[in-house]
């Protein structure tokens, strides 16, 4: 890969753990489904004035709009929300360890994903193994509140998985999608996601009340360019490294969490805390198989 390409890999990863910091922030003065929509709001909005800037749109039948918009829904407001749901209990880094587990999933998902739909890719052993240690880093992250009798915290923890899953499927459902601009996938999708929030979030919080220009920042920052942008710059990135390269964010995203969590808001973490991402880090290692040398060859090249 190239210097720029490496660049902005890392800003993608150390962007999207970020996140999870600007989420704690919303949280502060907004409900967790007001923060997934103006999240999901302002990403809409960022995609589409990109296509229109740069005219890339593709003929799409209203069967297609819909699918899409449904995806959306499920792709983007769903996770957005558990993950702001989630952190109303636990820390930005603990959730952007969580968040760690999406490959572990979609390796699980992946697996059982034939048998029902079809498609989908059988699981060897190597990711099998990336797989126990994902969840036994879970294990080993929950331990502290296990022991402190935090009830709450652990719901919180339960609630946050769902995003990963929800990943998880996402990702073979998009499949079907072959074809149309991932751009405009992206695009179609967040306004699938901010219909889906608008009564939902209206019915559960009210209209929202912002009053602090922090979480104007943080919207115009999570949503314009954590989310808008940075699925721009993805998708741009990943035809000339690969998907192979392209998963070197996840591994960067939770130690940008974490870092944020403690440098910026001054959040605690644990031995245990620690010992959790080591070994969800290295189940991603196992999954990925650069560590065995299998890092799947096949796809090392970059692909269109």
């Amino acid at each position: 890969m190239s210097a720029r390409d490496w660049v902005f890999i890392f800003a993608l990863g150390i962007g999207w753990g970020l996140s999870f910091m600007f989420n704690a922030v919303l949280l502060r003065e907004l409900g967790p489904l007001s923060v997934a929509l103006g999240r999901v709001g302002f990403g809409a909005l960022g995609c589409w004035v990109y296509l229109l800037a740069t005219r890339q749109f593709a003929a799409l039948s209203a069967r297609r709009v819909c699918a899409l918009l449904a995806f959306g829904a499920f792709s983007y407001a769903a996770p957005f929300s558990f993950y702001a749901i989630g952190q109303q209990d636990i820390a930005s880094g603990v959730a952007g360890i969580v968040n760690a587990t999406t490959p572990a999933m979609a390796v699980v998902v992946s697996h059982f994903w034939p048998q029902i739909w079809g498609g989908g890719e059988r699981a060897s052993l190597l990711k099998s193994l990336g797989v126990l240690c994902g969840f036994g880093g879970i294990v080993l992250l929950s331990l502290p509140i296990l022991r402190d009798g935090g009830s709450s915290q652990i719901w919180a923890v339960c609630v946050t998985l769902c995003a990963p899953l929800c990943y998880a499927f996402s990702v073979n459902i998009a499949r079907q999608f072959q074809g149309i601009p991932p751009v405009v996938i992206v695009a179609w999708g967040l306004t699938g996601a901010t219909l889906a929030l608008v009564p939902v979030a209206l019915w559960q919080e009210g209209l929202p009340v912002i009053t602090r220009a922090e979480t104007w920042a943080s919207l115009v920052v999570i949503g314009f360019v954590l989310t808008a942008a940075a699925f721009i710059l993805f998708y741009n990135v990943l035809p000339r490294v690969g998907p192979t390269n392209i998963t070197l964010v996840t591994l960067i995203a939770p130690m940008s969490a974490l870092a944020a969590g403690v440098l910026v808001l001054g959040e605690v973490f644990l031995p245990a805390h620690f010992a959790g991402l080591a070994l969800i880090l290295f189940g991603l290692l196992l999954i990925d198989g650069r560590l065995f040398g299998k890092g799947r060859q096949n796809q090392n090249q970059p692909k269109g």
